[in-house]
């Protein structure tokens, strides 16, 4: 079930409007429907309209209202596994356009924000993937030298050029990729959505589709108010999937993900801190990750509470290890902590699905949502239109649900303990 508010985050106190989309009324009809108002679901739209197809946004909330307008806004390249291990997954066609694909969503996002002028905070300082401990260095440097290998813009940081990337001797080495970068995410989901809609997509917000059903050759929607009759869907709902497609729900593991922002720093706190403002996340069991934001507040981010947060007390394990990274944060107030879903799959890939013919669902970004769901909403405005399929650069698999999955809260708590307890001895 969603929460029955809007999230009450840093993000929505500075993003200068919410975005007030009108809920579906009575019987419409389009080409294609998007179930989702989040970057995958506006990125498609976004590019099936400025091809000319009537396409309609369905959301239950409003744009940007999930995970897109709650992330650590980190534009982060590449997947969880290095790129041997892809090609050697995938084989040497679709494995290579995979690689390609995930290493360079983060200039296709950045030139996407340039070529709308969507004015969300974005910088493309680099993204740092930070090694605390010897297994993970070893991780680092191979996916490293496998990128470098591929001609892409990666570097290997020793401890030295850590403690001056960083502002904290804790890590021993990193991965530096200069395609990497950040911005505010719901002022960017909020553009998406306004770009959408100027190049004639129809966005419905305050409307969750209560049923999916083929009558008469064509696909209809029903909300609590309307329904809308289309030739094809896209169900983009990630981690706030429900029961909409039988066993899709249990596809996915909803992860909580929380995080904490302090009140603007000094400029020279935030220098010491990242002083070329690159983003930082950690190679490790249990995921951190943080930044600076445009107005030097530090934002960090890991595994958090599955519950609805109002302040950093309840995310005081983020706010105690930034003390232990810069103890020159004693003192300073952390003005902002929320939380909010990751859609996180068995083998940690996207998932694509096409059930029936007509029905095209991606969902399960796995934390690597921000780059990756801009830049495959226009693979997927070039499927749902017929183009280029053979060419598709992710996998389209078969809808399996988790076995188990019930289970999964408990699985879950279990992870994140077992993790932190890796982390903590350096196993």
């Amino acid at each position: 079930m969603l929460e029955s508010n809007p999230p009450k985050s840093l993000y929505r106190e500075t993003a200068g409007g919410t975005g007030d989309y009108p809920a579906l009324a009575g019987a419409r009809r389009a080409t294609v429907a998007i179930v989702g108002g989040g970057f995958t679901g506006l990125s498609t739209a976004l590019h099936l309209a400025e091809a000319g197809d009537d396409v309609a946004v369905i959301e239950a909330r409003q744009p940007g209202w999930g995970a897109s307008g709650r992330n650590g806004g980190q534009v982060n390249p590449g997947l969880k596994y290095d790129p041997d291990t892809i090609e050697a997954m995938f084989g040497p066609e679709l494995g290579p356009r995979m690689i390609d694909f995930s290493y360079s969503a983060p200039d296709f996002t950045f030139g996407l924000i340039r070529r709308l002028s969507i004015a969300c905070e974005a910088r493309q300082n680099g993204t740092i993937r930070a090694a605390i401990r010897p297994k993970p260095e070893a991780a680092v440097r191979t996916t490293a030298a496998q990128c470098v290998r591929r001609g892409m813009p990666v570097e290997i940081l020793d401890a030295q050029a850590m403690a001056a990337r960083t502002g904290t001797d804790r890590y021993i080495s990193g991965m530096f990729d200069a395609r990497g970068g950040d911005l505010h995410p719901l002022k960017y989901s909020l553009g998406l959505a306004e770009a959408a809609r100027d190049a004639g997509a129809r966005i419905f917000g305050g409307s969750e589709v209560l049923s999916l059903k083929r009558e008469a050759g064509r696909w209809v929607l029903k909300t609590a108010n309307g329904s809308i009759s289309v030739e094809k869907v896209l169900v983009a709902t990630n981690g706030y999937t429900g029961t909409l497609w039988p066993g899709l729900q249990q596809s996915l593991v909803p992860v909580f993900s929380a995080i904490a922002a302090t009140e603007p720093l000094s400029s020279t706190v935030a220098t010491q801190i990242l002083p070329d403002r690159p983003v930082v996340y950690e190679a490790g069991n249990i995921t951190v990750y943080y930044r600076i934001d445009a107005q030097n507040r530090l934002l960090m981010g890991g595994r958090g509470p599955m519950r609805p947060i109002g302040d950093a007390s309840a995310i005081g394990y983020l706010t105690d290890y930034a003390l232990r990274l810069w103890p020159a944060l004693a003192g300073i107030r952390w003005t902002h902590a929320w939380n909010g879903r990751v859609a996180i799959t068995k083998d940690h890939l996207l998932h694509i699905h096409e059930p029936e013919d007509g029905v095209l669902i991606c969902l399960g970004y796995n934390g690597r949502g921000v780059a990756m769901a801009s830049a495959i909403g226009a693979a997927l405005a070039r499927r749902l239109r017929g183009n280029e399929t053979s060419l598709f650069p992710m996998p389209i698999s078969p809808l399996q649900p988790i076995r188990f999955h019930r289970f999964w809260p408990l699985g879950v708590k279990a992870a994140i303990l077992s993790g932190r307890l890796k982390d903590r001895f350096g196993i």
